[in-house]
């Protein structure tokens, strides 16, 4: 009898396969794309939970609330033993491997700082994938590693700006790679060693980037020049870019910034934006007002207030950034600047900003997600590096895709204010910043292709969903 199964019930609607995303603790610039990653897969009959190491979830009620078709979970903070706390010292990055290991779940897509996952999915004998937040280029990378390692006994601290090699980028000074792995012995950086090695045994990689935007990389690991020997290459998926297409901060009011940004001409205005971590010292922070007069340029600059000495690397707190804001600039400047610039406390709707006609440059630190944003806004960059892999995508983005030029003094500790002011003016008043707007205006397209239907990311993720629907139901 049709609709009636063998064991006398009806047939029930199929539910739709779970896929698990896994992603680290207190990282929450991780979790933007893997929202938007999860969504495209619900929109492809797929059901997602994200799953969260044990950390910082304060930001957790918001991301939920703008994401209803997601699920979250929350793991239990898992402690870490004395010996192995003390072997990570004051690395972040190792700490976030270990609270990994410790709190290890069966995943299905893992970020990259959760890589002792791929051993449960293996035991469980579940298709495990890993998601990278970062761009093709660091994919590359961090396959070839552990090439790197086996071929040399330097830590890449001691090699200077001596220039590493690997298949399908450019060379990159050995002071630029990520910083958990300047020192060799660290254990940060056997982590990382080790998860060029895992990379290679999971059931592909999907990476926020467009294969379009970074072809020689992409194209070096799909050919296994990247893969150590005797390894499996890992089929790779670009999936890229995955953005934020919504500000979740619960307000419906239009931030300021935009309404001030309405009454300025096309493309005129600098816009100076750091991420959550972003903030500099009290000298630097005069320097950048000081260029900023000097350019005669407009500009729109989100501050934060300089840390206090040791905290350098912790996230800014509530009321950081309260007080008179006067006292951080040149006395007088806000007074003398206020016809063509803006200065925001801690924070400003970037997406929003970029997307802006008035914007005409991003003075960014290179974060990746930051990164995406002006490619699809076609903003031209100007890049200013702070920590973790932001040098290396500094290399990427001014020698392979040519979509920013550096500020000098970056790798110094010191930008002086008159290179502020240099660049700045370059960018929008000269012949090459215009040239540098054109290609990151056609770095937007093909981005935006690669997206729509019949799109190389759009494909990719496609075919996965199909993968992972077959699975289910064989």
């Amino acid at each position: 009898m049709a609709g009636q199964a063998q064991n006398g019930h009806a047939d029930l609607p199929r539910k739709p396969p779970v896929v698990v995303i896994y992603s680290p603790p207190g990282m929450a610039g991780h979790l933007v794309p893997v929202a938007e990653l999860g969504k495209l897969l619900v929109a492809q009959g797929l059901q997602v939970t994200v799953l969260l190491g044990g950390g910082d979830t304060s930001f957790l009620d918001g991301l939920a609330a703008a994401n209803p078709a997601l699920a979250f979970h929350c793991l239990p903070p898992a402690a870490l033993a004395p010996d192995v706390a003390a072997a990570c010292g004051s690395s972040f990055e190792a700490r976030l491997f270990e609270l990994a290991r410790a709190a290890n779940p069966a995943a299905l897509l893992i970020d990259f700082f959760c890589s002792a996952a791929l051993d449960v999915g293996a035991e469980l004998r579940v298709p495990t994938y890993f998601f990278f937040t970062a761009c093709v280029g660091s994919v590359a990378f961090g396959l070839y590693h552990p090439v790197i390692d086996e071929r040399t006994t330097l830590s890449f601290r001691d090699m200077g700006g001596d220039p590493v090699h690997a298949p399908g980028l450019p060379p990159i000074p050995a002071d630029h790679l990520a910083g958990a792995t300047l020192d060799r012995e660290s254990l940060s950086n056997r982590h990382f060693v080790d998860l060029g090695l895992r990379l290679c045994h999971s059931r592909g990689v999907l990476v926020n980037g467009c294969r379009s935007l970074e072809a020689r990389a992409a194209d070096a690991i799909v050919a296994g020049l990247c893969t150590p020997p005797g390894r499996p290459t890992p089929p790779l998926y670009c999936v890229g870019p995955l953005i934020k297409h919504d500000e979740e901060t619960g307000a419906s009011k239009r931030h300021e910034c935009l309404a001030w940004l309405d009454g300025q001409p096309e493309a005129s205005v600098v816009f100076l934006c750091f991420g959550s971590m972003g903030r500099f010292s009290a000298e630097q922070v005069k320097e950048i007002a000081a260029g900023l007069e000097t350019s005669g340029q407009r500009f729109l600059w989100v501050v934060r207030r300089p840390p206090l000495p040791g905290a350098e690397r912790r996230p800014p707190a509530d009321g950081d950034d309260d007080g008179d804001i006067d006292e951080l600039f040149p006395e007088g400047f806000l007074h003398r600047t206020k016809d063509r610039g803006l200065v925001v406390m801690s924070w400003a709707p970037q997406r929003q900003v970029l997307a802006h006609g008035a914007v005409g440059g991003f003075v960014t630190h290179c974060g990746w997600n930051s990164v995406l944003e002006a490619v699809m806004a076609g903003v031209p960059m100007l890049a200013w590096p702070l920590y973790a892999e932001q040098r290396m995508n500094r290399v990427f983005l001014v020698e392979e895709m040519r979509l920013a030029v550096p500020m000098e003094g970056y790798d110094k500790k010191m930008v002086e204010s008159d290179e502020v002011a240099a660049k700045v003016r370059w960018l929008i008043e000269s012949d090459g910043g215009r040239e540098l707007r054109r290609r990151t205006r056609a770095a937007m397209r093909l981005a935006e292709e690669a997206l729509a239907d019949g799109g190389e990311s759009r494909a990719a993720l496609m075919d996965l969903a199909r993968q992972w629907k077959s699975a289910a139901d064989s």
